[in-house]
């Protein structure tokens, strides 16, 4: 037997998935769920082999919960028209549902799906190119001690290199994320978001002054006290940015 999650905010569309799985009886819904921090559970405690998610849901969005898990299942998109989600979607040749959708649509997904089984590592393309919609670009979905965090762009100091990870600086503490700095250099809002070195990006209304630091290299003075380097390219970008 398949062990499948159904991951929807609307009831009905719950139903019609279920509804259309009567006509495949190997698979098995161990939970519907009703919101990404709930799917983000169940999928953690029923490990399923297939999900069935939508995308615009509220708390937190399909992409956005995805971006948390590790290893994610195979997955059928389920959405309403959205146009970065399209745009993600057909880059990246991942099939999908688009709402409202028939019991024959349905079955071709399935079909396909069994056909080809796409490994998770598809996801990483698409997950990056759903992180330019306007909604993600004005936060950061985070994962620490078990629970969820969203933070509003606004509220983030500045981004710094660790490892594999990057560490996001805020007023209410430190947070990690398993992204790249070329990631999120490339998702949030270059008026407000600078890359001044290759380890940090920087919150450019949280800057104060600009100190010479050493031959053709700077710091920046943030109003937290913390200083900031500055490499030569990372100072034409913030002079541009800061029009000066």
């Amino acid at each position: 037997m398949i062990k499948a999650l159904i991951i929807d905010d609307e009831p009905l569309a719950r139903s019609i998935i279920l509804e259309y799985l009567q006509q495949h009886p190997d698979i098995v819904v161990a939970q519907e769920c009703g919101d990404g921090f709930e799917g983000l559970k169940s999928i953690q405690v029923h490990q399923p082999s297939l999900l069935f998610l939508d995308i615009q849901m509220p708390k937190i969005n399909g992409f956005e919960m995805l971006e948390l898990i590790e290893q994610p299942p195979a997955i059928i998109f389920t959405t309403a028209f959205d146009e970065y989600a399209l745009k993600a979607f057909e880059s990246h040749a991942i099939d999908y549902l688009l709402k409202p959708f028939s019991q024959e649509r349905f079955d071709k997904a399935l079909q396909k799906w069994r056909d080809h089984q796409q490994p998770a590592t598809t996801m990483a393309p698409l997950l990056e190119s759903a992180a330019l919609s306007p909604q993600q670009q004005n936060r950061i979905v985070v994962k620490t001690g078990g629970r969820i965090r969203i933070i509003p762009t606004e509220e983030v100091d500045y981004l710094e290199a660790a490892d594999d990870y990057v560490k996001i600086h805020t007023a209410g503490g430190t947070y990690l994320k398993n992204k790249t700095m070329g990631h999120f250099e490339q998702s949030l809002d270059a008026a407000q978001f600078v890359r001044t070195h290759r380890s940090y990006i920087v919150n450019v209304q949280r800057i104060t002054r600009l100190d010479v630091h050493e031959k053709e290299s700077w710091l920046a003075l943030l109003t937290t006290g913390t200083r900031v380097p500055v490499s030569k390219t990372g100072y034409l970008k913030l002079k541009a940015a800061l029009g000066i």
